[in-house]
């Protein structure tokens, strides 16, 4: 296992050690132990599941309170995953990290508390699969501008597919006006 700190140390991208031969592959995708050496001392209480076609985008989500952090993975597909520190207090906040996940790749982001999270779906379908270290709380929940001018993002979609939003995740706030944690 491999854990390699991405342009904003606190996302953390994870690489199982795959074992493949003709029957197929095996990885370890969660070990508590070596990820709390690698200083993700997460305690997961919920696992979501999503699918989303081609061109979808999802995001970018906090909760407010009861922040979680996610461990996020693809088993199907392929998405350019997004991550934007909101802490006000931090040296990178406002700032961004995106990576390519894929069921091909194996790789996994940890996403602390603290960061907005989203995703593109690049392939024809793509199912994200993440662990969560806090509830879902609806009433906590935040979102903030995908296309946010201040932040530019640069999403890697394709013109032929621009995003397809969700009515939520097209009225989210910009960086200016969104609550952000201290």
């Amino acid at each position: 296992m491999t854990f390699t700190p991405l342009f904003i140390p606190d996302l953390i991208l994870f690489q199982p050690r795959v074992f493949e031969d003709e029957r197929g592959f095996f990885f370890e995708s969660y070990q508590q132990q070596r990820f709390a050496e690698a200083g993700i001392n997460a305690n997961f209480v919920q696992d979501n599941h999503s699918r989303s076609l081609r061109g979808v985008l999802r995001g970018l989500h906090y909760q407010i309170r009861q922040p979680q952090g996610k461990l996020v993975r693809v088993i199907e597909g392929e998405i350019y995953d997004v991550a934007v520190d909101l802490r006000r207090a931090s040296p990178t906040f406002g700032k961004w990290a995106g990576v390519v996940l894929s069921a091909s790749n194996k790789q996994q982001l940890w996403v602390p508390p603290g960061f907005a999270h989203g995703f593109y779906t690049l392939s024809q379908s793509a199912e994200v699969l993440y662990k969560a270290s806090d509830y879902y709380a609806p009433q906590w929940e935040r979102t903030l501008r995908w296309d946010d001018p201040t932040l530019q993002i640069d999403w890697h979609y394709p013109k032929e597919y621009p995003p397809v939003l969700s009515a939520k995740d097209a009225a989210g706030s910009l960086l200016a006006q969104a609550e952000l944690f201290d």
